[in-house]
């Protein structure tokens, strides 16, 4: 997964950091937490093709579009509708009941701050989007406070891809990446068993 990243980053630039981000949101197994610091450090190594500044922009235009793919089916779905598709479709998208639920309940407890906190917090910071959705929280209060969330987050992981050493990125990164891949292909092995077990 990093190399595909880094592929990404180097042969697209701009267009390829805001795609990357859009696709975290939209498959969370998917870290941002690899994709703005080797774009942070990318534009170190390579000042004359990518500006930091705009590395953040980037990453932040992909996030805030990404988050609203998750917005709209909660506000047109509705809860049962939208649970029953993450029963049915969660699998490959590498979301469940069960994280729509605890998203929700964060929702409930923290309101519209919750979208700002949320986006902030590995974990729930994609699916926050589904129970502002649910509530029908105003598109642009959302947009608001979801883009004030992410760009401290973008800001942060970019910043530290920035300042950090080759050597840093790579002893840090890599290993979380080959993690990463490895929980994605134990889920896929216990998916499979599963599903021949079932009648």
């Amino acid at each position: 997964m990093l190399e595909w990243i880094t592929n990404t980053i180097n042969s697209l630039g701009y267009v390829g950091i805001a795609l990357l981000m859009f696709l975290e949101n939209l498959f969370p197994p998917i870290p941002s937490e690899l994709i703005m610091p080797l774009a942070g450090f990318t534009a170190r190594a390579t000042p004359d093709k990518l500006n930091v500044f705009y590395v953040f922009i980037a990453g932040l235009i992909g996030s805030v579009l990404g988050l609203l793919i998750w917005y709209y089916p909660g506000k047109i779905l509705g809860e049962e509708r939208l649970y029953a598709v993450a029963d049915k479709y969660g699998k490959w998208l590498g979301i469940s009941r069960h994280d729509l639920v605890k998203a929700t309940r964060w929702f409930n407890t923290k309101g519209r701050n919750a979208v700002l906190i949320g986006r902030i917090l590995p974990g729930v910071r994609t699916l926050i989007s589904v129970p502002a959705g649910l509530s029908n929280m105003p598109l642009l209060p959302f947009l608001i406070y979801s883009t004030i969330g992410s760009a401290i987050w973008v800001a942060f992981l970019t910043y530290a891809g920035y300042v950090l050493e080759y050597q840093l990125v790579e002893r840090y990164l890599a290993p979380v990446s080959k993690i990463i891949l490895g929980i994605l292909l134990v889920a896929f092995i216990v998916w499979v068993w599963r599903r021949k077990r079932r009648p």
